[in-house]
């Protein structure tokens, strides 16, 4: 057996765990952004126009509602997506 193969088989951190960690890595960011990102921003916008209106609290709690309802679709949709990944390989 050449060194080569003997260290191709003693490497526990081959291509297909890496490849796992950084799917899983990307997967998380991703989820993160499409978490966050509609929820808080839907909200500060929806705070920044009851002080323009003078309507608190309710474009705050309305802003916070439409990005919550947001993040669902994207996060399905997402989840979606890694669920198709999955079935090809």
């Amino acid at each position: 057996m050449s060194s080569a193969a003997a260290r191709k088989g003693d490497d526990k951190h081959g291509p297909s765990q890496k490849s796992t960690a950084v799917l899983l890595f990307v997967t998380a960011v991703d989820t993160t952004w499409r978490m966050f990102v509609p929820t808080i921003g839907g909200a500060l916008l929806g705070l920044w126009l009851d002080g323009q209106w003078h309507t608190q609290p309710w474009l705050g709690i309305g802003g916070l509602g439409l990005g919550i309802i947001v993040t669902v679709f994207l996060v399905k949709d997402q989840f979606g997506k890694v669920n198709e990944d999955g079935k090809r390989h």
